[in-house]
C-alpha cells in the first residue's frame, strides 16, 4: 500500500492536521455530539461534549496512532512499529498495524486495567510487561527498537500523533456551528491537548484552550507555570490515562497555545464521572472525566454562561474495579 508521508519533524500545522483527518477518516468514527441539560445546569454554562469515549478503540488514540501509522514509508512500515503505553495508545497502535497489515508489538506496564490490555491483545499487538515505572517503560522499548528494528511510535511525544490527535477538534469545530469560547481537554502526556490547540487556534484563535489534569499528576500545570518541563514524579491519581510526563514536542505547544491548565481532586473526578454515568448514559473512564470535572467545579474564571466543548477523551473502564463501586 502506497501512502503519503508527512515530516515527523516539524510542528504540524491547520494543513498538516486537515491532511490526517483525510488519511484517518476511512479508519475512525467522526464521534457525536452531546449536550445534557442538567450538566448545563451543574456547570452553569452550555456544554457540548465530543464522545471520544465511543471511538474505535474506546478513545481519541486512535486519531493519532492511525494517521502515524498510515504516514510511515513503505520501507520503516515493513519493520513494524513499537510503544510503550498504559493501555489506549497501545490498542490504537495494535489497531494501526492490523489496517496497514504490519506487527505491533506493545510494552505495557504491570499494572495497567485489565480491559485495556484486552483489548491490545485483540487488535493483534504483541505485549511485554514491564514495571510499572516511565525508567523502566522507556528501557524495555529500547531493548525491543534493538531487537525488531521496529519504528518507535510514542504514545504522544511525536507529531504524526499530535496531527491526529488534533483531528478531534477539527470535527467538533464543524459540528457546534455556532462555535466554542472554551474548550476543556484532559493533560497526560500532552498529545490530545497540543494537536487540539494547534487546530482550535487555528481556526477559532479567540476560542479559550483550557488543559485539565489531576491535582496528584499535575506536572503540566507545573511545567507551564516554571516555564520548563517539570517531570511526574510519583503520580497519584484514579485516572490512569493521565500519568505520563510531557514530552519536548508538547510542552513547547502547550506552552504557547495552550491559555491555562487547571487541576482537579480525586474526589471531583469520580463524582464527574458518576455524573457522566448517570445523567448522559454513556460510559467514560476515569481519565476522560477530568474536563468534566473542571467544568462543574468551577475550576476557571469564565465558564459562567460560555459555550464550553469538553472532549470526552475515552471510555475503557474496568468494570469490576469501578472508582464510585460500593
Amino acid at each position: 500500500m502506497t501512502t503519503p508521508t508527512i515530516n515527523a519533524e516539524t510542528q504540524p500545522g491547520l494543513e498538516t492536521i486537515r491532511e490526517a483527518l483525510e488519511r484517518i477518516r476511512p479508519h475512525i468514527h467522526r464521534t457525536p455530539v452531546m449536550t445534557s441539560r442538567t450538566m448545563n445546569e451543574m456547570a452553569g454554562a452550555q456544554v457540548f461534549f465530543k464522545c471520544e469515549n465511543l471511538q474505535k478503540g474506546g478513545a481519541f488514540k486512535a486519531r493519532g496512532a492511525i494517521n502515524a501509522v498510515l504516514s510511515l514509508d513503505e520501507t520503516d512500515a515493513a519493520k513494524g512499529v513499537v510503544t510503550h503505553s498504559s493501555g489506549n495508545h497501545g490498542a490504537a497502535l495494535s489497531m494501526a498495524a492490523r489496517i496497514r497489515g504490519i506487527k505491533a508489538y506493545i510494552v505495557v506496564p504491570s499494572n495497567a486495567p485489565a480491559p485495556k490490555v484486552g483489548a491490545i491483545r485483540n487488535y493483534g499487538g504483541e505485549i511485554t510487561f514491564c514495571k510499572p515505572t516511565l525508567e523502566a517503560r522507556e528501557s524495555t522499548t529500547d531493548e525491543l527498537v534493538a531487537r525488531t528494528g521496529a519504528v518507535l511510535i510514542h504514545p504522544y511525544n511525536n507529531y504524526r500523533v499530535i496531527a491526529g490527535q488534533g483531528t478531534c477538534a477539527l470535527e467538533f469545530i464543524e459540528q457546534v456551528e455556532e462555535g466554542l469560547d472554551l474548550l476543556l481537554a484532559p493533560v497526560g502526556g500532552g498529545g490530545l491537548i497540543s494537536g487540539t490547540a494547534l487546530a482550535m487556534k487555528g481556526l477559532s484563535p479567540e476560542t479559550w484552550i483550557i488543559g485539565c489534569e489531576p491535582k496528584g499528576a499535575d506536572d503540566a500545570f507545573q511545567s507551564k507555570q516554571a516555564g520548563k518541563i517539570i517531570l511526574q514524579a510519583h503520580p497519584q491519581t484514579v485516572a490512569d490515562g493521565l500519568r505520563s510526563s510531557l514530552g519536548d514536542k508538547t510542552f513547547p505547544i502547550i506552552q504557547k497555545l495552550v491559555d491555562d491548565i487547571v487541576t482537579v481532586s480525586e474526589d471531583e473526578i469520580i463524582e464527574a464521572m458518576r455524573h457522566i454515568w448517570e445523567r448522559m448514559k454513556i460510559i467514560v473512564e476515569p481519565s476522560g472525566a477530568v474536563a468534566v470535572a473542571a467544568a462543574i467545579f468551577k475550576k476557571a474564571a469564565g465558564f459562567a454562561d460560555k459555550r464550553i466543548g469538553i472532549i470526552l477523551s475515552g471510555g475503557n473502564v474496568d468494570l469490576d474495579h469501578l472508582p464510585f463501586k460500593r
